[in-house]
């Protein structure tokens, strides 16, 4: 790998680690206040809301100017919105602001891959992503416990320092000061040398632009499997979190700031899941992993049978191991289809627009869920047998495309 990489990786480790703790900080803030439960789905779906408003806009952004410049101004951001608990904003407010920040970040990170390195790589460098990606939300949920745990806020709250004189106020300058230091390796990433001319700045040519790559990326064979899946799994991975979570408190008699160290149980899984499949997972065969999907929907399922943590563990490693499995190629695919079909930028805001309408779209059901009070264990059941169902679809239109592919061409063998 190039030097540049591991300087891409350091700056997404910091930012992503701050991102994961903050949700966990967020929901220790909305539990303080006594917000009701319904509220808590509602912080996943802030952060996320300008991932889809801004999709149209962020890729043509990202491919407009250096990618280490956008990932500074981003990190930027991020700062500003923690800042805003010093003024007593609400924790939603703040979560939507970092998520603006994250948002413009993302077609920047995901997009100078591509241009740095070439797409026999881009498995391995996705795993890396993932790999690391996946340490941070289990370092960064177990800061966000640390942060939230009575020991912690003592400890911050004993420093005396003027601005941490309340545990909102304290728990979020640690998170400030983390995306400062990503904002530094930021600013050391190099110029990969791509450029693309031209870039379009009116906005409703910008809307016609994206929404002309969403449709290309849709109607390509493989770019609509990938993409369908990874769609999936997004809005799966950002509901089970909170599912855990509840779960945890539920099933498990857990408080939040231990609830929060299972959260790492599953990322632990998808690391291993993303190594194994960078291993053993080619580019070429990245759809062979497909079946994974619906063997992890009856897997989740299970979590309503269980009473005890001892179980809940490896329960949660296989939940997680199967997603990084089929995660990482998929990805990896994605990808390439989206660069080979259009530039960087504007295909990962193509999939950053399906993903997080996914994370939308699974956030707020679940919030609805918790306000109608449903049982717990029926959502987990609902929940598993859903991402089962479309991962036995997305299969079926697979099988039908290959099938599709191979009439075409025994019919052009035979005018031949």
């Amino acid at each position: 790998m190039k030097r540049g990489f591991y300087t891409i990786m350091a700056a997404q480790f910091f930012s992503s680690l701050a991102d994961s703790a903050l949700i966990i900080v967020a929901i220790g803030l909305l539990t303080a206040m006594k917000a009701p439960p319904s509220l808590t789905p509602l912080l996943k779906l802030s952060f996320v809301l300008f991932y889809v408003l801004l999709a149209p806009f962020v890729g043509a952004f990202a491919d407009a100017w250096l990618k280490g410049r956008v990932m500074f101004i981003a990190n930027f951001i991020k700062v500003l919105g923690c800042s805003l608990i010093f003024f007593g904003v609400h924790p939603l407010l703040v979560c939507a602001v970092v998520g603006f920040g994250a948002a413009v970040y993302s077609p920047a990170k995901y997009g100078i891959l591509t241009e740095l390195l070439p797409p026999e790589k881009l498995v391995v460098a996705n795993a890396w992503v993932e790999g690391l990606t996946v340490l941070s939300i289990i370092l960064g949920t177990v800061m966000g416990g640390a942060l939230v745990s009575p020991t912690g806020i003592s400890w911050l709250l004993g420093l005396g320092a003027p601005l941490l004189d309340t545990p909102g106020n304290a728990q979020l300058s640690v998170l400030i000061a983390v995306y400062a230091v990503a904002a530094i390796f930021n600013l050391r990433i190099p110029d990969t040398g791509a450029r693309y001319e031209h870039q379009e700045r009116n906005p409703v040519q910008l809307i016609a632009d994206f929404a002309n790559c969403s449709a290309t990326l849709w109607k390509d064979k493989l770019g609509q499997v990938s993409l369908a899946m990874t769609t999936l799994f997004w809005g799966a991975g950002a509901t089970l979190q909170l599912i855990v979570l509840k779960w945890a408190e539920r099933s498990l008699h857990m408080p939040l700031d231990k609830a929060t160290t299972l959260i790492g149980v599953v990322a632990i899984g998808v690391s291993v899941g993303a190594a194994m499949a960078a291993k053993m997972i080619p580019l070429k065969k990245a759809l062979t992993v497909i079946p994974l999907g619906i063997a992890m929907g009856f897997v989740v399922t299970i979590m309503t049978l269980v009473h005890a943590t001892a179980i809940a563990v490896p329960l949660l490693l296989i939940i997680g191991l199967l997603s990084g499995f089929f995660l990482v190629p998929m990805n990896a695919l994605l990808q390439h289809r989206g660069y080979v079909l259009m530039s960087a930028g504007h295909s990962i805001a193509v999939q950053n627009f399906n993903e997080n309408l996914s994370i939308l779209t699974m956030s707020a059901l679940y919030a609805v869920m918790i306000t109608l009070n449903l049982d717990l264990n029926i959502i987990i059941v609902l929940f598993g047998l859903f991402l089962a169902g479309i991962s036995w679809l997305v299969l079926r239109r697979h099988h039908h495309n290959q099938r599709e592919h191979d009439s075409l061409r025994l019919i052009g063998e035979h005018k031949h």
